[in-house]
């Protein structure tokens, strides 16, 4: 596998700079192809183009530790049974993508590189083809009434939602979400609760830009709609074993999971101690600091840091939350979990392995390109 891993790692590097071009021409080739595959996908192919390379990198930076490689595809390929993927689908999506390849690598692609794919493709099929019917007994989604609604600033809602069919996951897990407004659009969102009794889960969104889904969620959704989840996905879970003090650090709606993370530690930590970093342009972005504090009164072992980085009226801290957590070190035998923008994210990891953070203990979940 170590050989193969380094062919594709080797190969890709020969289109990497022309990512989009090769989005582009992998969905034109396989549409054109077959056109009945269009109606599995939005109307809106920007975020579904940047996905495909997203899932493709992270395929491939895995190849080379089976655990990683096979919890990842197995994952990925549950939650795509929301498109109703069939194994049939995948060679025609397996021929598209190498002939992108191909077309774009240039005179380098050789015949070691070709089959390096086809090998590797092969892999991630059989992956995906696996963790969709070991999921079976689950639905390929989950419809989910909306409870309640609130505007908590100018662009960020708190969505709570009850699924009507048992929805099982981990705190600090995610979901893709649909809705009525932009049928087979779909943007990850994390759950910001652990599992209740009730079943109710909540969701913190952001409006972002002309964000179809994030819009409609912040500004059109009301309490009696339904919306639609995907399989539950990620890996930014607590482990259990672990005795380490944590670190959370959360920029913006990335403090979801976090508060998932800190609502499953109420029900059971007595020894570990939780410092949680929140992050925000402003205060009206600090959207749910009220209930972060009153956590961090009714539990001695957490804490909570606050910091904003455009207001500088704000009377707690000042600057990118990343810098924030380096001024409170050193970390270095503490478990770390990030969420946030893919800017953020990136900032914080490049941090801590600036204060030598042990990169095996740390855990993130970004849906961009981190």
């Amino acid at each position: 596998m170590s050989n193969l891993s380094r062919l594709l790692k080797e190969s890709w590097t020969l289109v990497e700079e022309q990512q989009d071009k090769v989005a582009s021409y992998f969905y034109a080739r396989m549409f054109l192809n077959n056109p009945q595959l269009r109606d599995l996908f939005p109307v809106q192919m920007d975020v579904q183009r940047s996905r495909l390379l997203g899932a493709i990198v992270t395929a491939v930076q895995t190849f080379g530790d089976p655990d990683q490689f096979a919890d990842y595809l197995e994952a990925l390929g549950r939650d795509h049974r929301k498109f109703h993927v069939e194994p049939q689908h995948y060679d025609i999506v397996g021929d598209a993508l190498i002939e992108a390849l191909r077309t774009f690598a240039g005179e380098e692609w050789g015949y070691e590189y070709e089959q390096a794919w086809r090998d590797g493709y092969a892999a991630i099929a059989r992956k995906m083809i696996e963790g969709a019917e070991a999921d079976s007994a689950n639905p390929p989604y989950w419809h989910a009434e909306v409870l309640h609604h609130e505007r908590r600033s100018r662009d960020i809602a708190v969505i709570t939602c009850r699924p009507m069919l048992p929805l099982e996951f981990r705190a600090g897990q995610y979901v893709s979400v649909e809705t009525r407004y932009q049928p087979r659009l779909w943007r990850a969102y994390s759950m910001a609760n652990a599992p209740r009794k009730d079943g109710s889960v909540d969701f913190h969104v952001r409006a972002v830009g002309a964000g179809w889904v994030s819009s409609a969620l912040v500004r059109r959704v009301q309490p009696g709609d339904m919306i639609r989840l995907g399989a539950p996905m990620g890996s930014m879970t607590l482990d259990r074993r672990s005795t380490r003090d944590i670190v959370c650090v959360a920029g913006g709606t990335g403090l979801a999971p976090i508060k998932a993370l800190i609502e499953e530690m109420t029900r059971a930590n007595r020894t570990r101690w939780v410092h949680v970093f929140f992050g925000a342009r402003d205060r009206d972005d600090l959207y749910d600091l009220d209930c972060l504090n009153r956590l961090a009164a009714r539990y001695p072992w957490l804490s909570v840091v606050t910091a904003t980085s455009d207001d500088p009226e704000f009377p707690g801290e000042h600057g990118n939350i990343s810098q924030v957590v380096a001024r409170y070190g050193p970390w270095q035998d503490h478990d770390f979990f990030v969420s946030g923008s893919a800017t953020m994210v990136r900032a914080t990891l490049r941090t801590l392995a600036e204060m030598q953070v042990p990169a095996i203990r740390i855990k993130y979940d970004a849906f961009g390109d981190s």
